[in-house]
């Protein structure tokens, strides 16, 4: 689906101040939703034109204004497509923070495994196998190629998880990397891991793993025959 994102900037003429002029204000439409908020110049009412969203005339101050409207135009368009290549959601109330600058918690999927793997390195030798290391790093480059496969993005923020989020993954993995049902079930098992962590730690409040049962097959090990033994050996 194609995001509609639009911008429009205007002047509260309900909020004129003391010196006769009016705050300018932007206003951000994307999908339906709206955000809005000062920009922190003014002009007089008179001197606006509501329907180009721009100071009238060709005066310093004009000149001026508009030059800062242009800037503020194309800060707003990169945040949109910042956001829109590192999340699977973006929100006009997203950009609208990424532009006022507000300092928010974004933690990611693989921004998590990355720092994870880098405690797990630490520990390799002591408690922890370089085995089970190698295992997370794996399956970070596996979430990292599924959701470029997907969703055409290249993370996801951890709020943004959800079951369908998931069976996506696992479903992806059978036929994508050929993996069998108990193989994906590890996979998961890490990724979840990973969400426990965020969970405990208040970064999310809740669980997509709630209602999402990882399933395995039972199998048979057989013993090895001599000539396996002696292959080994």
């Amino acid at each position: 689906m194609r995001s509609t994102f639009k911008i429009l900037f205007y002047i509260k003429k309900n909020a004129i101040k003391s010196n006769g002029k009016a705050p300018v204000m932007a206003r951000i439409t994307l999908n339906g939703e709206i955000a809005q908020f000062s920009l922190k110049c003014e002009v007089n009412p008179s001197e606006w034109n509501p329907g180009t969203g721009r100071a009238i005339g060709k005066s310093a101050v004009a000149q001026k204004l508009n030059g800062l409207l242009d800037n503020f135009r194309a800060s707003l368009t990169q945040h949109y497509r910042e956001i829109s290549d590192r999340e699977a959601t973006v929100t006009a109330e997203k950009v609208r923070n990424a532009f006022l600058g507000f300092q928010m918690r974004n933690d990611s999927l693989l921004d998590m495994f990355e720092e994870h793997c880098k405690n797990l390195e630490i520990q390799v030798g002591k408690g922890v196998s370089h085995d089970t290391h190698q295992k997370y790093l794996r399956t970070g480059m596996r979430l990292r190629d599924f959701m470029n496969y997907k969703y055409h993005i290249s993370d996801i923020n951890l709020k943004e998880i959800n079951h369908s989020f998931l069976c996506d993954f696992e479903i992806y993995l059978k036929p994508v990397h050929s993996c069998g049902q108990n193989t994906a079930a590890k996979f998961m098992q890490r990724v979840r891991t990973i969400i426990l962590i965020a969970k405990s730690n208040g970064w999310i409040h809740s669980d997509p793993f709630a209602n999402y049962k990882l399933q395995t097959e039972k199998t048979e090990r057989e013993f090895l025959n001599e000539q396996e033994l002696d292959s080994i050996i």
